[in-house]
């Protein structure tokens, strides 16, 4: 029987779905707890808002079309709220320069291991998972532009972490190197769409809008499945 399962997550710090599904994580961590480990890398879904947004809701509305249609995904969702100003009047670029900071965050793990350490004040996510949270909370719940990346690290300073380190990782490319890495990887583990989990060595793929159930279904089949032959169901 298996001990722990590993989750493989792949999401977009601006799509609606990965706001809307981050919950699932935190439940499925207060269930199962140390029986599952997330490595959480990025895919950028909106790396061209302009492009996406702009020319491919051109005839639902552009960016006011797709404003609404973000609303009325959040209103079907007690626990996230959308700010008005979200699309409408804040447009963010791209998702490219907040992910990079997030690798810049990830990439000071090494020299500060307590940001990959669960908090209780953050609900058991750690600091760097808690950074993830609050820069999508950032744009959706409080309407700010977190392409831009003064705004990325005013949140940063608002946890907590240590800007000049961050900077410079953005400044001397390393930040961009680690991003560009989650791209690759995405793209050979067939990444298409955000959020995405894969599930035992990828065999297991789920993709969008998928129910807290469902994903927890599937972790506990991996757990509860012998390690050494396959399960016929």
């Amino acid at each position: 029987m298996r001990s722990t399962v590993s989750i493989l997550h792949y999401s977009d710090l601006l799509c609606i779905w990965a706001y809307v599904s981050e919950i699932r994580l935190d439940e499925l961590r207060r269930t199962l707890g140390p029986r599952t480990t997330v490595e959480r890398r990025l895919f950028s879904v909106f790396g061209d808002t302009a492009t996406k947004i702009g020319v491919g809701w051109a005839e639902r509305g552009g960016f006011e079309g797709y404003a609404s249609h973000m609303r009325e995904v959040a209103a079907g969702f007690s626990h996230v709220s959308v700010h008005p100003h979200a699309w409408t009047q804040v447009r963010p670029t791209t998702s490219l320069t907040v992910h990079a900071l997030l690798k810049a965050a990830d990439g000071l793990s090494a020299e500060e291991p307590g940001l990959l350490q669960p908090v209780e004040a953050y609900g058991g996510r750690t600091p760097l998972e808690e950074f993830g949270w609050q820069l999508r909370l950032a744009f959706f719940r409080d309407g700010r532009d977190i392409s831009r990346v003064e705004v990325g690290l005013e949140v940063a300073a608002e946890l907590g972490l240590p800007i000049g380190p961050l900077r410079e990782r953005l400044n001397d490319g390393s930040a961009w190197a680690a991003l560009s890495a989650d791209l690759s990887r995405a793209l050979s583990d067939g990444v298409h769409a955000s959020p995405c989990i894969l599930l035992d060595d990828r065999r297991q793929v789920l993709t969008g809008n998928v129910s807290y159930r469902v994903l927890e279904a599937n972790v506990l089949g991996l757990l509860d499945r012998p390690g050494d032959r396959a399960s016929w169901c």
